[in-house]
């Protein structure tokens, strides 16, 4: 198991995004079973990288614009829990959907690693990165 602790360098202000902002999703179901969500938005910080760039797929029914990033950071990120659908991580400009979430005290403790894929399919706007 690796023994150095990066939590300095990740904690850094020269290197962590704080301009990260979390939508969560409380889900309830009411008597009749009808599921109403309740959203939160929560700022937290950490370092982004990319995931898998973006690259735009021409299909016979259309195009879709993929990518995806990868958020390390110490806010406890969902992919989804039995009340809870999955975090929605805005950066730039543009919304990533937490596909699955990796707890990481390799970076020092506390530490999670998102991968977030982009939303919505198209790609969003020409100018949010």
């Amino acid at each position: 198991m690796p023994t150095l602790d990066v939590s300095e360098v990740l904690l850094s202000p020269e290197f962590m995004d704080t301009t990260l902002v979390s939508t969560r999703s409380a889900q309830t179901t009411d008597d009749d079973g009808f599921t109403s969500n309740t959203t939160s938005k929560i700022p937290f910080a950490g370092v982004v990288t990319v995931d898998k760039s973006l690259e735009n797929a021409r299909l016979e029914a259309g195009q879709v614009v993929r990518g995806a990033i990868l958020v390390i950071t110490k806010f406890t990120l969902t992919e989804g829990a039995t009340d809870t659908d999955a975090d929605v991580v805005t950066y730039r400009g543009r919304d990533y959907r937490v596909s699955f979430v990796d707890y990481y005290t390799e970076y020092g403790a506390g530490f999670v690693q998102a991968h977030c894929e982009l939303l919505p399919f198209d790609g969003g706007p020409a100018n949010g990165i």
